[in-house]
């Protein structure tokens, strides 16, 4: 047993399904070779090589070999990638995890497909993410290095491995959209476990293929997951029911979430991790004061019969409207992001006695966790309350 948790544990799994990809790292002396080759061939049109140089500056390996952490430049790493198609289709699987999905995926389903359900799929996603960022700076189980592996990200590497927290959030999305939806519509259940799967996989697969997580990473995030959702399904319509009526709830949620994000486990060296894990928090926190909101003004209408319902047919009316909605909303936000971000960090910067202007000082704990508390808090409200009022006032 403890021979198959090394070998999952081990880089060699990552470089040998990278390669099965056609994904494989270039030797110094090939590299050069590669390179002098492609300068004669230049005018070519029909090269069937090419070849990327990961952006790895800036920083170093660390006492653990946890992949890099800021402080002095390594060399560049060039690599080759022979399948083009496994390529993108994992780095856009990858995308399936980072805010620009989030901050999309998660408001459209608010907007155009069923409160409800997006408010358990939040819920679930902002408490899985904290106990996935906190465990990797709990346990510090660094990533698999390079060489042998070849790896594609550059922004998370600083942060520790275990668990993948892209397969966490690729489990609890999917899943809890499942069993949130399979008694509420009429729809094949078959279908839809289908798709949560080859959802789950195709992200899981993406963490291994980019170099950033080995295969038990991936499994142990997956596995916690599990649990979560399983543990937790019998009380969704509870916790609903207080997020709505109770008026202690928006004030218990938007505490636990800055003490969350303030007692976060402390960091050996600053990585994304803590702010990241600020912003879902944070985000949840809002998202439960929206739901009070709209409960208490009744800003949403409620369904006029008892589930399940039928799934309406997509038209043309249906569809300009949900893109409507959408094209609206997700402008409302990202001029609020952009506005509400501008004035927290400068009024947070000013209380603590740095320049917003200095990149070091936003990495400080007591800058860095207020102004991201306060900014994705507010965006919280502003995409499940300000705009859904904004499309009823449209008639969207």
């Amino acid at each position: 047993m403890a021979d198959l948790l090394d070998r999952l544990r081990g880089p060699e799994l990552v470089a040998q399904f990278q390669k099965l990809c056609g994904l494989s790292l270039l030797s110094e002396e090939k590299s050069a070779r590669q390179h002098f080759a492609k300068a004669v061939r230049r005018a070519e049109p029909d090269c069937t090589a090419r070849f990327h140089a990961a952006a790895w500056t800036g920083h170093h390996v660390n006492a653990a070999n946890n992949g890099t952490v800021p402080g002095t430049p390594v060399p560049q790493k060039k690599y080759k990638i022979e399948n083009y198609f496994l390529y993108y289709l994992f780095l856009f699987a990858a995308t399936l995890g980072q805010e620009v999905f989030y901050i999309t995926f998660l408001p459209f389903c608010f907007w155009n497909i069923d409160p409800c359900v997006a408010r358990r799929v939040i819920n679930i996603w902002a408490v899985v993410m904290y106990i996935g960022q906190a465990s990797k700076d709990v346990l510090k189980w660094p990533r698999p290095p390079s060489p042998p592996v070849v790896k594609l990200e550059v922004r998370v590497d600083a942060e520790y491995g275990m668990p993948s927290t892209h397969a966490m959030a690729a489990t609890a999305i999917p899943f809890t959209f499942l069993l949130a939806t399979m008694n509420r519509y009429k729809y094949p259940f078959e279908l839809g476990l289908l798709l949560a799967l080859a959802i789950c996989t195709l992200v899981s697969l993406s963490r291994i293929y980019t170099g950033m997580h080995t295969v038990l990473d991936v499994l142990c995030g997956i596995a916690i997951t599990a649990v979560l959702v399983a543990f937790s399904y019998p009380f969704w319509d509870a916790l609903e029911n207080f997020q709505m009526r109770n008026s202690f709830a928006p004030i218990l949620a938007l505490s636990l979430s800055f003490l969350v994000s303030i007692y976060y486990p402390e960091l050996d060296h600053w990585s994304t991790a803590r702010g990241d894990t600020t912003n879902i928090v944070s985000a949840g926190g809002g998202a439960a004061l929206a739901t009070w909101i709209n409960h208490q003004w009744s800003l949403l209408p409620e369904p006029s019969s008892a589930p399940p319902y039928d799934i309406p047919a997509l038209s043309a009316p249906l569809i300009c409207r949900m893109s409507a909605r959408f094209a609206i909303g997700i402008v409302i936000v990202f001029i609020a992001r952009h506005l509400i971000k501008s004035v927290a960090l400068t009024l947070v910067c000013r209380l603590a006695g740095v320049s917003p202007l200095d990149r070091e000082a936003r990495k400080l704990l007591r800058v860095e966790v207020p102004y991201k508390y306060i900014t994705y808090s507010c965006l919280g409200v502003v995409g499940l309350a300000v705009c859904p009022a904004v499309h009823r006032y449209l008639a969207l």
